[in-house]
């Protein structure tokens, strides 16, 4: 009955852990309005985005100079002063270019304004002052700066045309002045299955400070409920691993799919894929971190366990640190009392440092790989000292025993 508990909680441990990872990306970077401005603040410079609003900012002002209307006038003008009809055909020729220099000018002067840091100001405030519309998008609710209707999330570049009338008067274009006011979106993103996860996120957003907790806590409870419990230890964190595992690759496949099917209110392509990209950056190094940490503490549980390569390993590693032990002592460098003292209790000691780096781990504000290996590299040096220590400790021990016994 034992053995079936521990299955069963194992099991449901290693499906928990993906979905733990998602209940934190959807409660920690969606939901946050600190987390989620940092996060999409960067996009600013981003050139697809840039490239993106410039071409929506270009399209909202929509400046008309009406080239074909002044140069008719003008060839007027021109042939009522004496001129030959040929110098008024050939200025009334010019309407086109006119218009194409009016489209050129507004296209450099919005450009010169999105890659200022006035139009990182304009989307960092947007988007902070619109956060609780993009948590509405995933809710169903609410209208802002940042806009949800029809699973389309928009930005609103009315705050940025603003700023680039006013250049465009301040530069001599006096057409910029008629600008209207505009209430243009900029599509962010666009998908028709974004009311149906709407209860899946609330789901995870109730349950996301919860639901780590309680993975560990199944895992464990599984773990120790096990006859063999190393083995299980091994067997959970390898299956969590590749449930990660399975869990990355569909996010894989799901940003596939989702830049191939783009609708057409999404403009830019480059652009989509930057925001999807950036709005899932946390999630990809959560489960990378994961992969890498089961694989990791699956790796030293059976390197602890009494099989023939985990025995050999200990063994060398052992004879190693006995060889220094005695080098050192041939030159003076003694462990002394220290040296017995962690011989005697090497195991508590052991056992100690792995639960020191374990809640070192869990306080750690969203590690990452290097998080994992760095801690890695500081067990294996702690434990290299312990070994040293304790070998130290059993050269003095036997170096005091052989004393004892000379005069025998």
């Amino acid at each position: 009955m034992t053995s079936t508990v521990s299955a069963v909680l194992i099991t449901l441990t290693c499906i928990l852990v993906p979905v733990s990872l998602v209940a934190v990306w959807v409660h920690d970077i969606v939901l946050d309005t600190g987390r989620y401005v940092s996060t999409v603040s960067p996009l600013a410079s981003n050139p697809a985005i840039e490239a993106a609003a410039v071409h929506r900012i270009t399209e909202a002002a929509d400046v008309r100079v009406d080239g074909a209307q002044v140069t008719s006038d003008l060839a007027k003008w021109l042939e009522a002063q004496g001129l030959p009809p040929r110098v008024g055909t050939a200025v009334k020729a010019l309407g086109p270019q006119l218009d194409s220099a009016a489209d050129a000018a507004v296209s450099k002067v919005a450009t010169r304004f999105v890659e200022s840091d006035r139009f990182e100001t304009v989307w960092t405030t947007a988007n902070r002052a619109a956060h609780t519309a993009v948590v509405h998008a995933l809710t169903g609710e609410g209208r802002g700066a940042v806009g949800v209707e029809g699973g389309t999330v928009t930005l609103d570049v009315g705050a940025a045309v603003e700023s680039v009338k006013q250049d465009l008067v301040e530069a001599g274009l006096s057409p910029a002045e008629k600008i209207p006011d505009v209430d243009k979106q900029m599509v962010l993103l666009q998908s028709d299955k974004l009311e149906k996860i709407r209860g899946a996120v609330h789901l995870l957003d109730v349950v996301g400070n919860w639901m780590p907790v309680l993975t560990v806590v199944l895992g464990a409870a599984g773990v120790l409920l096990a006859r063999r419990r190393r083995r299980a230890l091994v067997t959970t964190m390898l299956c969590a691993a590749g449930a990660c595992l399975i869990v990355a690759i569909a996010l894989a496949v799901a940003r596939r799919y989702y830049l191939d099917h783009l609708p057409e209110q999404v403009q830019s392509p480059a652009a989509a894929s930057a925001v999807f990209d950036t709005l899932v950056r946390f999630l990809r190094a959560c489960l990378r971190t994961a992969i890498v940490l089961g694989i990791v503490v699956a790796l030293g549980a059976y390197l602890s366990g009494a099989g023939r390569l985990p025995r050999g390993v200990r063994g060398r590693a052992e004879r190693a640190a006995d060889s220094a032990a005695v080098w050192g002592a041939a030159h003076g460098v003694h462990a002394g009392r220290v040296g017995t003292w962690v011989q005697d209790r090497r195991r508590p000691l052991t056992v100690g440092v792995l639960l020191v780096l374990a809640l070192v781990f869990a306080l750690w504000n969203h590690p990452t790989v290097l998080t994992v290996l760095l801690l890695v590299l500081v067990l294996l040096a702690v434990l290299a000292i312990l070994s040293l220590l304790a070998a130290g400790g059993r050269c003095a021990g036997r170096a005091s025993g052989s004393d004892r016994a000379g005069p025998g």
